[in-house]
């Protein structure tokens, strides 16, 4: 009977889509292995999960899946694990004195819910206001991502990204909010294909309210070329 509640209370939260962490649950050996032992080891698991549902691995369309999902697990959707990964965020003294909120919207999200790995897609927009350091636009992009390629609660992704940066700029100034559709809602269990999911994090002077709406009216901005 305990058993039967506790699979209960797992179940319950990956189908409410409940976070238990606010930093990605890794175990100590989580790097033990090697980037070619992980692969060959989950093509064997994948290769295992097609054959238990029937399909044939002999056929050419399928014959390459276990290999290419367990690269593709390793190496692209996942590959925000590692800690060697992640992007060198450069910063620079703010000589030219620019002391407004710089705002990078409209940044692509693919990321991967961690309750039924399903993706997540959408946008994060990300602001920060200069301590008398900047970091390279790009970075701020490739910071969002790296978070992102791993499995993912949306709320533990946006404040990731948000504690990341206040490290890397040396400021509590830095704002984020995803707007982001969860395959796992969209296309099971409800199969609601119009709702998407949206979280914020306002650290600093955006959590006072004509910062944050200063912020918000920003991410508004219709940018066509």
């Amino acid at each position: 009977m305990k058993i039967d509640k506790a699979l209960e209370a797992i179940e319950a939260l990956g189908d409410n889509h409940v976070a238990t962490s606010a930093t990605t649950p890794l175990r100590a050996d989580a790097f033990a292995l090697t980037d070619q032992e992980k692969i060959a080891s989950i093509k064997e698991d994948v290769k295992h999960i097609m054959e238990t549902l029937g399909l044939d691995l002999t056929d050419d369309s399928l014959r390459g899946t276990p290999q290419r999902v367990a690269k593709m697990f390793v190496n692209e959707i996942f590959s925000g694990l590692h800690p060697g990964r992640k992007p060198d965020a450069s910063t620079f003294a703010n000589n030219y004195k620019y002391g407004e909120m710089l705002v990078e919207k409209n940044i692509t999200v693919y990321s991967t819910c961690e309750h039924h790995l399903l993706p997540i897609v959408g946008r994060a927009h990300v602001a920060y206001i200069s301590n008398g350091t900047v970091v390279g636009l790009s970075k701020m992009n490739r910071i969002v991502d790296y978070y992102a390629k791993r499995p993912q609660v949306q709320e533990r992704l946006t404040m990731q990204i948000v504690q990341d940066l206040q490290v890397v700029l040396n400021t509590k100034d830095v704002a984020c909010v995803i707007d982001a559709k969860h395959l796992c809602v969209n296309s099971r269990g409800i199969r609601d294909i119009e709702s998407s999911t949206v979280t914020s994090e306002f650290g600093g002077r955006f959590k006072e309210e004509s910062v944050r709406r200063e912020f918000l009216d920003y991410i508004k901005l219709d940018t066509t070329f």
